[in-house]
């Protein structure tokens, strides 16, 4: 009886779980999965049947190039933003509660200002001129323009990306037993040695995951590389804009698209592959 009634209750809680999550699952039916529908049979359909518009991407060269251009971008800003967050999430764990307070505050305080109104701001900076430029002659870097180029975008990117980073990796660099790096320096390791061997394996969970993040996000940039960049170091972003604004090239725009969400499928599959190693060492340790 007792068994029939535990079995009734767990099946009134999936009917519950399946009703909340019915208003979400329609959202992204009707926002997401059917545009992403035509836009991928608008790549096969227009403006005839067939892989027309896959095949152009690959003869006329630029889309290439573009596609490059934006997968390097991504990847640099991945890199630098990583560099930078790691330490700042390390400093984050070893802070008190009202210093991990502030750093956490400076790290949320890009997300209280628009995207449009940073842009601006990095216009200014990195315009010849400007701040960025004066700073660099400052102290003898003469001759480097940001502004219209590839470095230049990934610096504002990168600025806009850091709190991706930053929070997975001190998710991931707070559930770390501190003792075990106390362990490893008491039975003679050197600290670099055992935050190589202990530390840095233990935190890869979180590199994996914000390296992902920037990098899939990276990858859809508009308004920045639009306002900081030029035609000539455009991303994919801008060319699927032209395609689709200015010469109506709904199949070509939706070949594209789709290209780069291959891209980012294959890049999820491999995180997900490099994780698994990571994922399954924290997980014995913690059994440990």
């Amino acid at each position: 009886m007792a068994a029939g009634t535990a079995g009734a209750r767990r099946a009134t809680g999936r009917a519950l779980v399946g009703w909340f999550a019915l208003p979400a699952t329609a959202v992204l039916l009707v926002f997401f999965c059917y545009p992403l529908i035509t836009i991928v049979w608008r790549s096969f359909s227009d403006p005839t049947l067939g892989f027309g518009n896959y095949l152009s991407l690959l003869h006329d060269g630029t889309s290439v190039r573009v596609l490059w251009r934006t997968l390097y971008t991504a990847m640099l800003v991945a890199v630098c933003t990583l560099v930078i967050a790691y330490p700042y999430a390390y400093a984050m764990t070893r802070m008190g509660p009202r210093g991990r307070g502030i750093m956490t505050l400076l790290v949320l305080l890009p997300f209280w200002t628009s995207l449009m109104a940073r842009n601006f701001a990095w216009y200014l900076l990195e315009q010849r001129g400007g701040v960025v430029e004066k700073l660099l002659a400052a102290i003898g870097i003469n001759g480097v323009e940001l502004l219209g180029s590839v470095a230049g975008v990934a610096v504002a990117m990168v600025q806009v990306m850091l709190p991706y980073m930053v929070l997975p990796l001190y998710s991931s660099m707070n559930s770390i037993d501190r003792r075990l790096l106390d362990a490893a320096t008491s039975l003679g390791a050197p600290w670099p040695r055992a935050f190589r061997k202990v530390y840095l394996p233990l935190s890869l969970p979180g590199v994996l995951s914000g390296f992902s993040l920037v990098f899939i996000m990276s990858l859809g940039f508009y308004i920045t590389p639009s306002l900081l960049g030029s035609p000539q170091q455009a991303l994919v972003s801008q060319v699927i804009g032209i395609r689709v604004n200015n010469l109506l090239d709904f199949g070509g725009a939706g070949a594209l698209g789709a290209v780069l969400l291959v891209v980012t499928l294959l890049v999820l599959a491999l995180v997900n592959r490099l994780a698994r190693p990571a994922a399954a060492l924290s997980q014995a340790v913690d059994r440990a």
